[in-house]
């Protein structure tokens, strides 16, 4: 992506960007050296482009299928309050706040094949069941039937730990 920098001095510390006509528009105070504004320069570009991504994903299809999954897995009892995409997730592959009932799912999880989504979905749903990830909590999620080849391609491209319940 092309990078314009505006410069102004009516500005006094901070650097703004935004996507204009394709390019990076990057408005900056006068006074930044190019040196200081690089690092925010990739920071901000990194931002952009997960906002691109995430915008790309559907929540709506998201909450249709985390109602499917919890019919099909857990007799339609389970209840959240939301469930969506997010780009801030570089660690994890999703996470839930069982108090709040609020799962959120990395944007990373979108380009996997469909059953890890699943297993994704299914175990962030089984937060809800048990908080935790005791004994219990992987009997909940192990009711899906391709928990462990899911687990196993996460393994296999360096995003699953090997530690068990």
């Amino acid at each position: 992506m092309e990078i314009r920098i505006v410069r102004s001095k009516k500005r006094r510390k901070t650097v703004q960007a935004r996507e204009v006509d394709g390019k990076l528009e990057i408005l900056a105070p006068a006074n930044m050296s190019d040196q200081e504004l690089e690092p925010v320069i990739g920071t901000l570009k990194r931002r952009i482009e997960r906002h691109k991504v995430k915008s790309k994903l559907d929540d709506k299809a998201l909450e249709k299928r985390a109602h499917r999954l919890n019919h099909q897995y857990f007799d339609g009892l389970l209840r959240w309050e939301s469930i969506a995409w997010v780009a801030n997730q570089n660690k994890r592959h999703g996470s839930c706040t069982p108090g709040r009932g609020t799962i959120r799912i990395s944007h990373r999880i979108a380009e996997m094949p469909r059953f890890v989504q699943d297993y994704i979905i299914i175990h962030e749903l089984a937060h809800l069941v048990e908080p935790n990830h005791s004994k219990k909590f992987w009997e909940v999620v192990y009711r899906y039937p391709r928990a462990e080849r899911a687990r196993g391609y996460l393994m296999a491209v360096g995003l699953e730990d090997i530690e068990e319940q």
